[in-house]
């Protein structure tokens, strides 16, 4: 009776995603500066902290009957409490009604104003809140004749 041996390899292999075998020594030698670098870098971190508390200021603009209004013209502008010029900004809403401004990660205070073609412009104050979205909502009347 014959026996037959087998020789079994623990080299495990993997295809990238160029179609290049690797094998376990290779893929560990290529990961290995990924492990070097230490997990928290200080400026990584911050960069990540904005970007988790940053604030939003959006909503939609509507006519009287509940339509969303498009091409509607929003302003925000900054409420600054020592005086000086207030900063502000101007978007127009998408095909739905809706907009949005990015805003930094603090705590302030602004006024929003919508404005349309025939209809009523109106305003209202409102605080961004690090890390949230606030939603404000506007229903514009039609321009009396």
């Amino acid at each position: 009776m014959a026996t037959a041996t087998t020789k079994i390899s623990t080299t495990t292999t993997r295809t990238t995603t160029t179609g290049i075998k690797l094998s376990r020594r290779a893929l560990f030698a290529r990961s290995l500066p990924l492990l070097l670098v230490p997990a928290g870098l200080p400026a990584a971190d911050k960069k990540e902290k904005e970007k988790k508390l940053a604030a939003v200021i959006a909503g939609t603009v509507f006519r009287d009957p509940g339509f969303a209004v498009a091409g509607a013209s929003v302003e925000l502008i900054e409420i600054r409490a020592d005086g000086k010029k207030a900063k502000s900004r101007k978007i127009f809403t998408d095909g739905r009604g809706e907009f949005a401004f990015p805003v930094p990660p603090q705590e302030m205070k602004y006024k929003v104003k919508a404005s349309a073609r025939g209809l009523e412009p109106a305003e209202k104050d409102t605080e961004s809140i690090p890390g949230a979205r606030v939603d404000v909502f506007f229903t514009l009347k039609p321009v009396a004749p």
